[in-house]
Order: structure tokens, then C-alpha cells, then sequence
């Protein structure tokens, strides 16, 4: 099996800093919670790509920062994680925090999601911002 983490640019133009690091936190959350990478695609796009995305397959009609297509199969992580680069920039203003930190944020949000965390309920919302936090500290 492939083991890989790639990050990909659709319908925008965005680099992406501090990519071998992100790839380390992202190896790290996975091990810690007691899995192993498969392959982790990370699709970085604009608001309107990401909408068509949760219209066409989630019948949704809203804009939303991450979408993550969950392809896991046993311990092994696997999944195409959309990420609207509009909203990241968006919430980093919002929440007075640097896009960087924001886009680490979504990122570590997305593999989450394939490590089994939801965010539906309150209770589900509170434990995925812990994890959030616990991890985007490791990667400051």
C-alpha cells in the first residue's frame, strides 16, 4: 500500500508553507491515535469549488471550510480532505489567528474526521476543538 501525504491545488493558486512539518504533525496525530497512514490527499480550493462539492455529493447549499471524503479502511487512514482556501483566509480574521495556524487547524480538523472523531453534536464539538488545540499545539 502507498503511504503518502500530498497537498493539491484546484481552481486556485495557493503554496502552502511549512509542508514537510505538517506532514510530521500529521504522522504524529495519526500514530498517536493508534493508527497508520494510508494515503491522506489534501485538495486546497476556492469557496465556489468546495460548494459545488457539498451540493453535488453532501446535498448541502452552504459554503464550509473542509469537506472530507473518509476512504479508512481497518487502523489504516485514508481520505481526500477538501479545503476551501477562502474560508480558511476568512476564519483566520474571524478568529484573529495567523492563516497559517487557521490552515493547520483545518488540516489536523480533516484527519481527525478519518481518525473517527465527529463534530455533529455538542459533546462531539467540544472533544474535536480539545484534539484541535492539543495537536496545532505540537505544531507552533
Amino acid at each position: 500500500m502507498n503511504h503518502s501525504i500530498s497537498f493539491f491545488c484546484e481552481d486556485i493558486s495557493y503554496v502552502l508553507l511549512r509542508k514537510k512539518e505538517i506532514r510530521n504533525l500529521l504522522n504524529n496525530l495519526v500514530e498517536e491515535e493508534k493508527k497508520t497512514i494510508g494515503q491522506l490527499n489534501y485538495i486546497l480550493c476556492s469557496d465556489a469549488y468546495l460548494l459545488n462539492i457539498n451540493q453535488q455529493y453532501l446535498h448541502a447549499d452552504y459554503f464550509t471550510d473542509v469537506i472530507t471524503f473518509d476512504y479508512c479502511e481497518n487502523k489504516v487512514v485514508s481520505g481526500d480532505i477538501f479545503i476551501s482556501i477562502d474560508r480558511v483566509k476568512e476564519n483566520s480574521q474571524i478568529f484573529k489567528q495567523r492563516i497559517l495556524e487557521e490552515m493547520v487547524r483545518v488540516i489536523i480538523h480533516g484527519a481527525l474526521h478519518l481518525c473517527g472523531y465527529k463534530d455533529k453534536e455538542p459533546e462531539e464539538k467540544i472533544i474535536m476543538r480539545e484534539k484541535e488545540d492539543y495537536y496545532l499545539q505540537k505544531f507552533r
